[in-house]
């Protein structure tokens, strides 16, 4: 049974999915959010359907968190999903026994919130494309096979179910190398609740143009504008307030790892890059920091140095002794972990991709969002980005009294050439 991921009676975490059950708590919930906005109000009786008939598609998501001797475990548990107005503030924690993922409604918004113990956002997505395709079909609204989904009336293949970094791991023997400390936000955290979200639209195309001219990707540019406003921060701050902080910026970019290792699963399966710029050496140009960003993130989402970092992390899993260390001490080690983790950069800028369901289902559809985890007490403030046809949806999750950052972020957009709406 120990070699198995998933069986009648338990199911194991994967291997990114095994720190957030130590650092959870109600403000650092390891909750995020995939919406979508319809053309059309949501009609209530055949959302509810739609959540039901999908139910058993997806088994492992239907479950419950447990705490065995040695690791923590999730339970399959026959509770309904939850399905509630939204009106609530976003990606709150999950109450102890709860299914860790529910649906949300409100006007013509469906979204779904997932904690990070189950899947990441594309596991997430696959699970909110599937929900909309049922939808519409209890709408008697088209849906073609344009619209790529999941079959609502199929077995769940095994594959989804997999553990893909120890399926991809291969052994190398490689010591981690240190990373120095990273410049972090300066700003006062606001009282409990702290997560606040700022939610802005920006055009596709625009955006994307100005990318081109740089010969970067859309990541690659927003990951540069993000270096710049930090870099921004630092500059403005007083002579001690520089002398105190970390002179490293960093972000962490996620990298969506099904593109480079083929897989069907729907648990975490992501890794992350760290391009970053270092002020010791003096101001960079925007232009220097796209460059900078360019190579960083052409060297370290090289094949062989993902390999290393899955080998990295399933090693230390794997460990003989950490296995025999009893849960209680391994979550105070790896909340430190994470601690130390987060040290090591400045932000985060995740992107779910250009989203396109097909001509048919597009024009039922307004925009997308993707709501990124409230970010932790050094962090501070986090950026997450999903396109749909001519609009970019960027959100800001911050847990500080100042929206700075976003404010020179969106003001750099707008001084070139690129639209910025702030929506509600």
């Amino acid at each position: 049974m120990e070699k198995d991921l998933y069986n009648d009676t338990w199911f194991r975490l994967d291997n990114a999915a095994k720190i957030y059950p130590a650092i959870k708590d109600r403000e650092l919930t390891s909750v995020f959010r995939v919406g979508v906005a319809l053309k059309a109000r949501v009609r209530v009786k055949p959302l509810l359907e739609a959540v039901k008939a999908i139910e058993d598609r997806f088994p492992y998501f239907k479950v419950k968190l447990k705490a065995g001797f040695f690791w923590y475990y999730l339970e399959p548990v026959s509770l309904p999903v939850a399905v509630e107005p939204d009106t609530g503030q976003p990606c709150r924690a999950f109450e102890k026994g709860e299914l860790m993922f529910r649906v949300l409604v409100r006007e013509n918004k469906i979204s779904v919130e997932f904690s990070h113990i189950l899947t990441d956002g594309t596991g997430a997505f696959e699970y909110l494309k599937t929900l909309l395709a049922i939808y519409f079909e209890k709408c008697c609204l088209p849906v073609t096979a344009a619209f790529p989904h999941f079959d609502a009336r199929e077995a769940p293949h095994a594959e989804e179910s997999t553990d893909a970094y120890n399926h991809f791991f291969k052994k190398i023997n490689a010591r981690p190398v240190k990373v120095p400390a990273a410049f972090h936000v300066p700003f006062r955290l606001k009282g409990s609740p702290r997560f606040d979200v700022l939610k802005a639209v920006v055009p596709t195309a625009a955006i994307i143009q100005k990318a081109k001219e740089f010969q970067v990707s859309l990541t690659e540019y927003l990951t540069a504008v993000y270096l710049y406003a930090l870099q921004q921060i630092y500059e403005q701050s007083s002579d001690i307030g520089k002398r105190i902080s970390n002179k490293i910026v960093r972000i962490e970019v996620p990298v969506n790892l099904r593109r480079m290792f083929p897989t069907r699963t729907m648990r975490n399966f992501s890794l992350y890059v760290l391009p970053g710029i270092d002020l010791r050496l003096g101001h960079y140009t925007f232009e220097e920091i796209v460059k900078t960003v360019y190579h960083q993130m052409e060297l370290e989402t090289d094949r062989k140095l993902i390999s290393k970092m899955i080998s990295r992390n399933v090693s230390g899993e794997r460990n003989p002794f950490l296995r025999r260390v009893p849960l209680f001490i391994k979550s105070l080690i790896m909340a430190k972990l994470y601690t130390l983790g987060t040290k090591e950069y400045s932000g985060v800028v995740t992107n779910l991709g250009r989203v396109d369901l097909g001509a048919d289902v597009n024009a039922l559809i307004d925009n997308f969002i993707f709501i990124p985890p409230p970010p932790n007490h050094i962090l501070r403030v986090n950026c997450a980005v999903v396109g749909f046809e001519d609009k970019l949806m960027m959100t800001f999750g911050n847990i500080t009294d100042s929206r700075e950052l976003e404010r020179l972020f969106f003001s750099f957009l707008a001084k070139n050439g690129i639209p910025v709406k702030i929506v509600k």
